[in-house]
């Protein structure tokens, strides 16, 4: 999975933002694809519990910021703003994936403990469209005595 992180994501708040969003978003299309065939009501709330301290994480993180510029009294009202937007903004579904592409990614990620797993596939999903890579992926193969031409081997 290729993506770009954007410059904000690096202090903090950019990816607590982007953990937010994405959790409401998965919350929200498997609250939308439940009575089809992709259900994955299940698969989202593994994922939320799996993760259930580094989405806390976030969402203090920016309450923090939120309570930083309005004061602590406007903080969780600006949260809860901000989660009524985002819930809103996929009420209607993802913009390029379906529910079994949304449901596989819930489930992928309801087993690893992995933050930066969480917060890449943050990214990926939160893109406007797809990544594209813009070269083709070669596979390289090593045999026990030498490496073998990636060229060649894939033309086998």
């Amino acid at each position: 999975m290729l993506v770009t992180v954007p410059a904000n994501a690096k202090t903090g708040l950019g990816e607590a933002q982007a953990l937010r969003t994405f959790d409401i978003m998965l919350m929200v299309t498997a609250l939308r694809c439940r009575t089809g065939a992709d259900d994955f009501q299940a698969d989202y709330y593994r994922f939320a519990a799996n993760h259930v301290g580094t989405l806390n994480r976030a969402g203090a993180t920016l309450r923090a910021e939120f309570a930083n510029t309005m004061g602590p009294r406007s903080a969780d009202r600006a949260l809860d703003r901000m989660g009524v937007r985002i819930a809103n903004s996929y009420g209607d579904g993802h913009p390029w994936m379906g529910c079994a592409q949304l449901g596989q990614l819930a489930r992928e990620l309801a087993v690893t403990s992995d933050p930066g797993a969480l917060a890449t596939a943050a990214y990926y999903a939160l893109a406007a469209a797809p990544v594209q890579r813009s070269q083709p992926q070669v596979t390289i193969a090593y045999s026990s005595s030498n490496l073998i031409d990636a060229e060649r081997f894939a033309s086998r």
